[in-house]
């Protein structure tokens, strides 16, 4: 592609409803040409649950989620639920002229292909999921693995998702360090069995290596991940005044339930 991007590396964790909110300004800001194509790495700060565009809030248990001070917002991607913890997600924003295949199949292709290089920076062996599997009734993200993830042997190692916007992608996705089984259990009411199922069909960092990376070193993986597959060059960026006034006003329209309680053990690997 021989393209500039810029990459927008967070601070420190911030407000689920905010992550979801700049997401989406960077791709209004990108389709009005008034930023470059984006790379952006970013952290949570409390325990959330992302909603997919079309997903109802009945599929999860508001009042768990409540209880155990997870957040619950909405993304502007389609998908199904995800429970953000301990991880660093990603977001890409950028236009077919950026190199971008026009197409959900083949950008998610090109896209998931940077994060499989990203994966084996890092030491995992990550595949593309060659084809759908999993629950598929499901409104957990992880139950169901489709050509948009990467796999880990035959367990999910990370899933993302897309919006279109005239000729302008947003992709964004989860690197996730640990997870708790049972909290995100209880989040989307499973059962036994599907409990014991989201164990064996997932795969976290820590599953792969023995121990999570640290976030530095995931930065550093994903920012070589990208340059060598994509053929770009990253250089470290601000947003602009405008995204940010953008976002401030998209908030209203991720927010859905947002709690101060953190529970012991929960939200104690953030920060």
């Amino acid at each position: 592609m021989g393209t500039t991007w810029r990459l927008l590396i967070d601070a420190g964790p911030a407000d689920g409803a905010w992550n979801m909110a700049l997401d989406r300004a960077i791709q209004l800001a990108r389709q009005a040409d008034e930023v470059p194509p984006t790379l952006r790495l970013y952290r949570w700060a409390r325990p959330t649950v992302t909603l997919g565009h079309f997903q109802s809030v009945v599929d999860i248990d508001a009042d768990i989620c409540a209880l155990q001070g997870i957040d619950i917002v909405r993304r502007f991607t389609g998908g199904r639920g995800v429970l953000h913890d301990d991880e660093l997600t990603y977001s890409v924003v950028a236009r077919t002229t950026d190199g971008i295949p026009r197409g959900t199949v083949a950008s998610y292709r090109l896209l998931c292909s940077a994060l499989a290089e990203t994966y084996r920076v890092l030491g995992v062996d990550a595949q593309l999921t060659a084809r759908p599997r999993g629950e598929r009734s499901s409104a957990a993200c992880y139950l169901h693995a489709t050509h948009a993830d990467l796999s880990f042997g035959l367990a999910k190692l990370s899933g993302s998702a897309q919006v279109w916007l005239g000729d302008t992608v947003l992709q964004h996705g989860s690197l996730t360090r640990t997870r708790d089984i049972s909290v995100e259990a209880g989040v989307f009411r499973l059962n036994e069995q599907g409990t014991a199922e989201l164990s064996a069909r997932t795969a976290t960092l820590a599953d792969a290596l023995g121990e999570p990376p640290g976030f530095d070193a995931i930065v550093e993986s994903i920012h070589k991940g990208f340059e060598r597959t994509l053929g770009v060059g990253c250089e470290k960026g601000d947003i602009t005044t405008g995204e940010r006034s953008r976002a401030e006003a998209l908030l209203a329209e991720v927010s859905i339930q947002r709690t101060e309680h953190v529970s012991a053990g929960l939200g104690s690997r953030l920060g």
